[in-house]
């Protein structure tokens, strides 16, 4: 075990990640706002808050004979399994849980959510919210093994599945500009677990929702607050990984690490207005005809590159 934060800062975590999603969620609406045509005022970027008020004053709708515990849990559990994750993204150049194998934790977080989102989807007990549950798999079959190629050539470009070594490592030279492929990848794969942008399929609307589609209230707003919470978490750990981590002239570390957070937002935020929607099998056939050969040919060049070092 390394230099970590003290355990109490866990209680920040809550905070800087719903922070952080009600930023995303904002600017969301400013740019709806402003590709229909209307002013971007601070009622537009209030949305947010009103969205959450209205869904904790609505009553919750119910379904014929739903698993409720399933439902619940599946909901709810995916803003737990997010807050775990972010155990060990550093905030800063150190994290709350500096763990060996920080990488594996991230990577075994996220795929908790492929059980939790399913959940959702089957506790419903409605057509449309098990269809959702089960792209969701569908789609995690494509994105699941090209994200952990990327995270693990990470790994390999610091000879450590530490965060803090990935961290270290990347002291001359940050490893977007050795691996630029597997940063791209492993930010498909946020929009995978996320189901975010071309990849919300699992909720998209030629479902009436999706998974989503019989969620209402308290549970809505439960589960749209744990989407968020994996996007924010997915789009910091890329700053560890591949863009220096708290590393940059002049300013604090952990004001770089919010600085290159929010440009991987805006980059997401980006591509989710410029790319379509993508159907889950289409997405599975690009993945392991194009993502996978691409990611593996990227991690051969870190592999190299290491040796030559």
């Amino acid at each position: 075990m390394g230099e970590q934060l003290p355990l109490w800062s866990v209680l920040v975590l809550p905070a800087l990640l719903g922070g952080l999603a009600l930023v995303v969620a904002s600017a969301e609406s400013a740019v709806a706002a402003a590709t229909a045509g209307r002013r971007v005022t601070p009622a537009e970027l209030a949305t947010p808050l009103r969205e959450s008020a209205r869904l904790l004053l609505t009553q919750r709708h119910t379904t014929l004979a739903p698993d409720a515990l399933l439902w619940r849990l599946g909901g709810g559990g995916v803003i737990v399994v997010a807050l775990l994750a972010a155990l060990v993204v550093p905030l800063g150049d150190r994290p709350v849980l500096d763990l060996p194998a920080g990488i594996v934790w991230f990577n075994a977080m996220e795929v908790l959510l492929w059980v939790l989102v399913w959940m959702a989807g089957w506790g419903a007990n409605s057509a449309y919210s098990l269809v959702g549950g089960y792209r969701y798999l569908a789609q995690g079959l494509a994105y699941e093994l090209p994200l952990m190629l990327a995270l693990i050539t990470a790994g390999l470009g610091a000879g450590s599945l530490r965060v803090a070594d990935v961290v270290g490592a990347q002291r001359d030279l940050w490893f977007v500009a050795e691996m630029p492929v597997a940063l791209v990848v492993y930010l498909a794969g946020v929009l995978g677990f996320a189901f975010w942008g071309p990849l919300a399929s699992p909720a998209s609307a030629d479902l009436a929702g999706g998974m989503t589609a019989e969620l209402s209230g308290v549970d809505r707003l439960v589960l749209f607050t744990g989407r968020y919470f994996a996007l924010v978490v997915g789009a910091a750990f890329a700053v560890p990984l591949f863009l220096g981590g708290p590393a940059g002239p002049w300013l604090p570390g952990p004001v770089w690490t919010l600085v290159k957070t929010l440009a991987v937002l805006g980059a997401l935020l980006w591509v989710r207005r410029r790319l379509p929607l993508v159907r889950p099998d289409r997405y599975v056939e690009f993945a392991w005809v194009v993502l996978i050969p691409l990611i593996l040919a990227q991690a051969l060049v870190a592999s190299l590159l290491v040796l030559a070092e």
